[in-house]
């Protein structure tokens, strides 16, 4: 028998010698007298491991979770395509229908972002990222992070954003910027490039969409028969008095005005207080046409909102306006707020000038 044969059979001594592994205690060094001899179990480095006996031997197994609860694994779409051909669009479309949107992430933080989102406690159930060539060198770890996802057991949609070079110039010329990867040639060079590298993951794709001949709306529209449901979209209103002798609000969809209704700061008993005092407020929906403004023009909004959310808008700002913003504008805006929010419509008031006096 040869050295190397002998080390490869144990005698018949080391066969019968139980194998063991140290314990915390077997390393704390010699006990002093009176001390509790009674080997202690191993104590897990982390709550990852666990221990166990096994044939008189402790065994410990790495009973590591895994890295995404399965049962809170947030619903994931990665949104890429040609540049110009309207991801920023489609990414907004899904941040108003609620969703978490990351734009140019690095590929490779697509798991860790979808394990963040695991972790919310459900605060983060929708995650779209977008990812584009702007990554440049991290757009080649796009193939890893996807195939890491798929081993997790993570469902993802990936939509891809087409158009024609044709329409694609003319976009770019429109806002003259160059290609991100044109470099020293022309835009074209810089469309066939994006095309070859974006090749393998239009071939992918859950979903493309050809934008050549969309315009924003029209892009809206397809987004949110994909992703918004039976439901219709959710428009939200922001109510807003003011006083013309402050200028209007320059983020105003809407304007309207109350100067058609007598003034309360000529009534010396009300002049002190604001439209949102009780006797200011029916003083000033008590004046002839009031109420019949206020049913008109809630009449009025209801189609402008059917209107707004055909057409893929989300938010709308109306402004109420009197001379200082401080009495029938705000008592105006108040009860025009209310009729909106009983209509189902999510509203803020924000009285811009009361005060301001």
């Amino acid at each position: 028998m040869t050295e190397h044969e002998h080390d490869a059979h144990p005698t018949a001594e080391q066969e019968q010698a139980p194998t063991t592994v140290p314990t915390a205690a077997s390393q704390q060094g010699p006990r002093e007298p009176g001390e509790d001899s009674t080997p202690q179990p191993a104590v897990p480095d982390s709550p990852q491991q666990e221990v166990r006996q096994e044939d008189g031997a402790q065994v410990s197994t790495d009973v590591t979770p895994p890295g995404i609860p399965d049962a809170a694994i947030p619903e994931l779409v990665i949104i890429s395509g040609m540049s110009g051909a309207g991801r920023s669009t489609a990414a907004k479309c899904l941040e108003d229908l609620g969703w978490f949107v990351v734009d140019n992430l690095p590929p490779a933080l697509i798991p860790t972002m979808v394990e963040l989102g695991a972790r919310s406690q459900g605060n983060v159930a929708r995650i779209a990222v977008v990812v584009d060539v702007r990554g440049r060198r991290f757009f080649d770890n796009l193939r890893e992070s996807l195939a890491d996802l798929e081993s997790k057991s993570v469902t993802r949609r990936i939509v891809f954003l087409e158009s024609s070079d044709d329409a694609l110039v003319r976009r770019f010329e429109s806002v003259r910027r160059p290609h991100p990867l044109q470099g020293d040639g022309r835009i074209v060079d810089g469309i066939d490039a994006e095309r070859e590298l974006l090749r393998e993951l239009r071939g992918d794709a859950d979903l493309v969409i050809d934008t050549s001949s969309l315009n924003v709306h029209e892009l809206r529209a397809k987004m949110d028969a994909q992703f918004a449901g039976d439901e219709e979209p959710e428009l939200r209103a922001t109510v807003m008095s003011f006083g013309f002798k402050y200028g209007l609000p320059v983020d105003a969809d809407l304007v309207v005005d109350m100067r058609f209704l007598p003034n309360p700061h000529w009534v010396p008993e009300l002049r002190p207080y604001t439209g949102l005092n009780e006797e200011v407020s029916a003083y000033v929906l008590n004046q002839p046409g009031a109420k019949e403004f206020l049913d008109r023009y809630a009449e009025l909004l209801q189609l402008v909102a059917a209107g707004y959310r055909r057409e893929g808008k989300r938010y709308v700002t109306i402004a109420v306006g009197c001379t200082g913003g401080k009495h029938r504008s705000v008592a105006m805006s108040e009860k025009l707020a209310a009729r909106l929010a009983a209509e189902g419509v999510e509203t803020v008031v924000v009285h811009r000038d009361m005060g301001r006096e």
